[in-house]
């Protein structure tokens, strides 16, 4: 009875293959959004910022009224924040002049604090049975702030480190297959990989949507933030859509006499 009714109202997808592909293309879909917004359309930083909060909130209010997982709910509300993290970071950064390693730093602080909060008044910070709505606000400001470190930590490795756009997404993708590593045969904490796999896919998605939209004389490969978005927003899109499908398959039920 007790995992029955963690099922209805844990309204997060299960943690799977699908949930990381839709979660990089969601994240790096952002990264491309955003920059159509602040610099394409030439709205600016802060404009665009307090534009994309604003939907973020509606998207969020909505996800917290809902009384079970809804698939196209729970990815707009990722693309939000994944879409409004970047040009906040881009804000801090740019605007603000804090410049990427000090943006970083604010933004760590702010999702470390935030884990320990949510843990000390959850005694918890598992993603597999968040069923209260304060759960889910804390795992939903979490989300916002690893969005937004990505980016400026994304753009810390291609812009400062050297690395070059391929050449950051390239060192996310082998901290990211670590963890996986790490995952399957070892046993660190499922929490504790979840958490960096979610803070680490945002930078991989920061500078995959940067290596798509810079022309290729700044390692680029041209594409433009709306051809870009276009490609990612119709996968993402097909991604969707298949798992509605199959959320609302029926399941085969074990009845017992």
């Amino acid at each position: 009875m007790n995992s029955l009714k963690q099922n209805v109202f844990n309204k997060l997808p299960e943690i799977t293959l699908l949930f990381w592909i839709m979660k990089i293309c969601a994240t790096t879909l952002g990264e491309t959004a955003g920059d159509l917004f602040s610099m394409t359309l030439n709205i600016g930083y802060a404009l665009s910022s307090i534009v994309l909060v604003g939907i973020f909130l509606v998207t969020l209010i909505t996800q917290l009224k809902a009384r079970k997982f809804h698939p196209l709910l729970y990815w707009t509300v990722i693309l939000s924040t994944s879409t409004a993290g970047t040009t906040m970071s881009d804000f801090m950064d740019r605007t603000l002049h804090f410049g990427y390693a000090k943006g970083s730093l604010v933004l760590i602080t702010g999702l470390i604090t935030t884990l320990v909060i949510w843990y000390l008044t959850e005694k918890s910070l598992s993603v597999n049975n968040v069923k209260t709505p304060r759960a889910e606000l804390f795992y939903w400001i979490a989300i916002l702030f690893s969005n937004t470190l990505g980016t400026a930590f994304g753009d810390f490795l291609a812009d400062n480190s050297g690395l070059g756009f391929l050449g950051g997404a390239t060192l996310v993708s082998g901290v990211l297959l670590v963890i996986v590593l790490l995952h399957y045969y070892t046993k660190v904490s499922s929490i504790v990989l979840f958490w960096l796999a979610f803070v680490l896919t945002r930078p991989f998605g920061a500078t995959f949507g940067d290596l798509l939209t810079k022309v290729p004389a700044k390692g680029g490969l041209g594409f433009g933030t709306i051809g870009s978005s276009v490609v990612l927003v119709t996968i993402l899109g097909i991604l969707i859509i298949y798992s509605i499908k199959k959320h609302t398959e029926p399941k085969k039920l074990l009845i017992l006499d």
